[in-house]
């Protein structure tokens, strides 16, 4: 599978791996396909969906199979973790995980209208690692993650970039331009950039599953950990704007 978390990975889980099938793909709420959800390999600290206030601000997660969570439950996905980790901060936040496996940015570019129908106030976007594990050409992944983050403002919600990262498949002067893509974004479009996202987790075996590639529940932990902090403030930000527009 070419998958945006292979970033820091070995060289062999890079583009000679064909694309997820449409088999593996998965819906948008994020639902996992069972391997590893069993109560034997099922991070005891994951913990059902909190309860959160109806008008609590609305996160959506726009991403590929690292935030969908693929071959994982639901709720051990990094977005769940992040979600009952802002809930622990005294910020409680409604969840849509729009991550599907396999995407690109220009997949995520195409069905965005869709997510922003749910009126989100933060839409995080965790997309262009499966572009990049596959040699597309840097300026369309760029064009399509600025897309992406226009969109999301002109449609009055917050956009948060995610930082990948990729192996040197196609050359250290290809996987250097690909990780300068993000902090130039976030810098151009003024919007904040989790950089350090896959911190702790990529390329290290007790962080991810026997096929090498899909973190753990516990590698998810660490990945919603290394979010937390930009999406706490993000957060307050969305609460104060309610409160000084009195909403």
């Amino acid at each position: 599978m070419l998958l945006a978390f292979c970033a820091l990975l070995v060289p062999a889980c890079g583009g000679e791996r064909a694309p997820d099938d449409a088999a593996a793909r998965r819906s948008s709420a994020g639902y996992g396909d069972g391997f590893g959800g069993d109560d034997a390999t099922r991070d005891p600290r994951a913990a059902a969906t909190p309860d959160v206030p109806a008008d609590a601000p609305l996160v959506t997660v726009l991403g590929d199979s690292i935030s969908a969570g693929l071959h994982l439950a639901a709720s051990d996905a990094w977005p769940a973790r992040l979600q009952r980790l802002l809930v622990d901060e005294g910020l409680p936040v409604r969840l849509q995980n729009a991550g599907v496996s396999g995407d690109t940015s220009a997949g995520g570019l195409a069905r965005l209208d869709w997510i922003l129908g749910a009126r989100p106030d933060v839409v995080v976007v965790e997309l262009g690692g499966n572009d990049g594990l596959r040699g597309q050409p840097l300026a369309s992944i760029e064009t399509n993650l600025r897309a992406i983050v226009q969109k999301i403002s002109a449609a009055g919600a917050r956009p948060v970039l995610v930082a990948m990262r990729i192996p040197t498949n196609y050359g250290p002067e290809y996987t250097r331009d690909f990780a300068a893509i993000y902090p130039r974004l976030a810098d151009a479009l003024d919007v904040p950039l989790v950089d350090d996202f896959l911190d702790g987790v990529g390329g290290v075996p007790a962080m991810n599953l026997p096929d090498g590639i899909h973190p753990t529940p516990e590698g998810h932990e660490r990945l919603a950990q290394n979010a937390l902090d930009t999406l706490e403030d993000v957060v307050r930000q969305v609460l104060v704007e309610r409160g000084s527009s009195g909403g």
